[in-house]
């Protein structure tokens, strides 16, 4: 997945933007996503007492950092991953040996490919869900196991049939790790990065394998094992990889009285979830705080911080200006705008999130 270009988007600002259509699984992101169920249960006094005191919080004194913006990371078809074609609420994707079809809500065009391209996949996701989130797959041709073999620019990882219709890797992120990838390359001295959020780990493999010591946080279990599998199986079971499951925001305090810094800090926080012992997490009541939490563990020389945000109604102004306050007086530059996957039969683009990242 190494094929992408930055491009500057001209026109108006960016406008308000509608949810996206993936909500993170349950255990995707360094605090568990919550179910619908659980915020409908969830009492106030309950929410209360599993919430921490906010980080006190003032403003940044010092000149802001540059800023570069709209700034679109564009992933392109590829002998890994391609995006064949979208439309009609659903997009229609190949990993690897599989074409594999599921639901885009921003997919609001008409598909381009005659439906009979569509009919060859090897995988469906029913969209039949509940509820809880739960769904399920249909395997047209022939039912398929859990896991598959999986490769990012060399790195062999497991695809994996999810039933929250997610396959255990978000190829849009391979913009992001490839430019990670050459910071830590151009820095010819040691590199420590920290991957809060982690997921199943194809950022910390990518930042192991060119050349960084990796902390990878996740607050499930689930994610952590998966994460381990993806390491023997891309066969860097030799490279410093520390494999934390914790609340990441807990894992962040703790870091930062201990006196531990890193060069590069990654986190992908969801929009609404829960920690291990029910932490409750909020995107826009605890982000400020995180971000702060996330540069006052940084080196006194660190490489950057690249925060990307799904399902949320908002604008990458919104997180731009709160890295730019954040940073104020760390010089650099906030680069943000949206991740993009470019689709192969139209060349329509699809968008998946937004991003902010200060770069030293």
């Amino acid at each position: 997945m190494k094929s992408f270009r930055d491009k500057r988007r001209d026109g108006r600002p960016h406008p308000a933007r509608a949810e996206q259509s993936r909500p993170r699984e349950a255990f995707a992101a360094g605090r568990q996503q919550a179910t619908p169920a659980e915020r409908r249960e969830t009492k106030p006094a309950d929410r209360q007492e599993a919430r921490p005191a906010p980080r006190v919080l003032a403003r940044r004194e010092g000149t802001l950092p540059a800023e570069r913006l709209p700034l679109i990371l564009e992933v392109a078809p590829n002998a890994d991953y391609a995006l064949l074609d979208s439309g009609a609420g659903e997009k229609l994707e190949q990993y690897g040996p599989y074409r594999i079809v599921r639901p885009e809500g921003q997919a609001i065009w008409q598909r381009a490919l005659p439906a009979k391209e569509w009919e060859r996949a090897d995988a469906i996701f029913t969209g039949d869900t509940d509820e809880e989130g739960i769904g399920r797959w249909r395997f047209p041709k022939a039912p398929l196991g859990e896991t598959w073999p999986m490769k990012h620019d060399g790195i062999d990882y497991l695809g994996r049939f999810t039933s929250f219709r997610h396959v255990g890797v978000f190829p849009e992120q391979a913009s992001h790790w490839d430019h990670m990838a050459g910071l830590i390359a151009a820095a010819k001295r040691p590199v420590k990065v920290l991957n809060l959020f982690g997921y199943t780990g194809l950022a910390s493999l990518v930042a192991a394998r060119a050349g960084a010591e990796v902390t990878h946080v996740d607050a499930s279990k689930k994610a952590i094992g998966w994460a381990r599998e993806n390491q023997e199986m891309a066969g860097l079971a030799d490279k410093p990889i520390r494999w934390i499951v914790e609340d990441a925001v807990k894992f962040a305090e703790r870091e930062e009285r201990r006196g531990s810094r890193y060069d590069i800090v990654l986190f992908d926080p969801p929009a609404y979830g829960r920690g291990p012992k029910g932490e409750v997490w909020q995107l826009f009541e605890d982000l400020p705080g995180l971000t702060d939490l996330c540069r006052s563990i940084l080196t006194p020389k660190p490489l950057a911080v690249v925060l990307t945000a799904y399902s949320i109604r908002a604008s990458f102004f919104a997180i731009h200006a709160l890295m730019r306050d954040t940073f104020a007086g760390m010089g650099g530059t906030v680069e943000s705008g949206e991740l993009i996957i470019r689709e192969k039969s139209a060349g329509r683009a699809l968008s998946t999130s937004l991003f902010s990242r200060w770069v030293a």
